[in-house]
C-alpha cells in the first residue's frame, strides 16, 4: 500500500515537473504578432479584444495607459490645448511603460497584440522586422471606415465620456493611415495583411464583422511555428529540464 502511494506521488511531481517545463514555452499564442491599424473610430480594441479572447496574447496598447493617466492627473479627456505640455507627458510616460512591458513579453517569446494607429509606418515596419527576425510569425489586421464614421464615432465617444481628439486630428490620423495602407501590405505580404470592413454599426452587421475577425484569429493561431521559433523552443525546453 506504501508503494502503491509512493508511486502515485512520484507520478504526480513527474507530471507536475512537465507541466512547468512546458508553461510559457508552449503557450498557444507564442511566437504570434498581430498589429492592429486603423484611423480614430476604427473600431480596433473592440473588434481585436472580442476576437482573441482567451488565446493568451498579451494586448500592448500605450492609449489605454495614457487614458488612465489622464484620468489620475485630472486632465480633460476632451484634450483641449491649454492641456498639452502636461498631456504630452503623461504621453511618453504611457509609451515608455507600454515599451518596457512589450520587451518583458518579447523576452518570453509570448504572442502580442500590438494595438495602434499605424501612422508611423518607419516605426512598425522596425518593430515587425524585429519580431520577424526573433521567429514571430507577423500580421497585421487594418480595420477600415469611412472618414465619415470616423468623426462621427468620435463625437460618440465625447458623448459617453471617453478620451476624444479635435475633427483636424481625427482627419489627418485617418488620411495617413489609409496613405500607409499599400506600404503595410507590401511588409506584411498579402497573406499576412488582413482588411476587416468596420463601417456599420447595426446589430447584426456587428455580428458578421466579429465573426470574420474570431475567425481569422483562429487561423494565425493555427499557423505552425517557423524554424527559429521551433529552435527557440527546443532550446528552452531542454534548459527548463536541467
Amino acid at each position: 500500500m506504501e508503494k502503491k502511494t509512493n508511486n502515485v506521488k512520484k507520478s504526480r511531481k513527474m507530471k507536475l515537473k512537465e507541466f512547468l517545463i512546458k508553461e510559457g514555452v508552449m503557450d498557444p499564442g507564442i511566437f504570434k504578432a498581430v498589429f492592429l491599424a486603423g484611423g480614430p473610430g476604427a473600431g480596433k480594441s473592440f473588434v481585436s479584444k472580442s476576437a482573441f479572447a482567451g488565446t493568451g496574447l498579451k494586448f500592448s496598447n500605450s492609449d489605454n495607459i495614457f487614458t488612465k493617466y489622464l484620468q489620475d492627473a485630472g486632465l480633460s479627456l476632451k484634450m483641449p490645448e491649454n492641456e498639452k505640455d502636461m498631456r504630452d507627458a503623461l504621453r511618453i510616460r504611457a509609451k515608455a511603460k507600454t515599451a518596457t512591458r512589450a520587451d518583458i513579453w518579447v523576452k518570453g517569446r509570448l504572442g502580442l497584440v500590438i494595438d495602434g494607429t499605424a501612422r508611423d509606418y518607419l516605426l512598425i515596419s522596425k518593430q515587425q522586422r524585429l519580431l520577424k527576425f526573433l521567429g514571430y510569425d507577423t500580421h497585421m489586421i487594418f480595420i477600415n471606415t469611412t472618414l465619415e464614421v470616423a468623426l462621427e464615432r468620435n463625437i460618440e465617444r465625447g458623448r459617453k465620456g471617453d478620451r476624444t481628439v479635435p475633427d483636424y486630428a481625427t482627419k489627418h490620423s485617418w488620411n495617413v493611415v489609409q496613405s500607409n495602407m499599400g506600404k503595410f501590405q507590401s511588409l506584411f505580404g498579402s497573406s499576412n495583411f488582413h482588411i476587416i470592413d468596420n463601417n456599420k454599426s447595426e446589430k447584426e452587421l456587428v455580428t458578421l464583422t466579429l465573426k470574420k475577425a474570431a475567425a481569422l484569429a483562429r487561423r494565425i493561431m493555427s499557423a505552425p511555428h517557423g524554424w527559429q521559433a521551433r529552435i527557440w523552443i527546443k532550446k528552452e525546453l531542454e534548459l527548463k529540464k536541467r
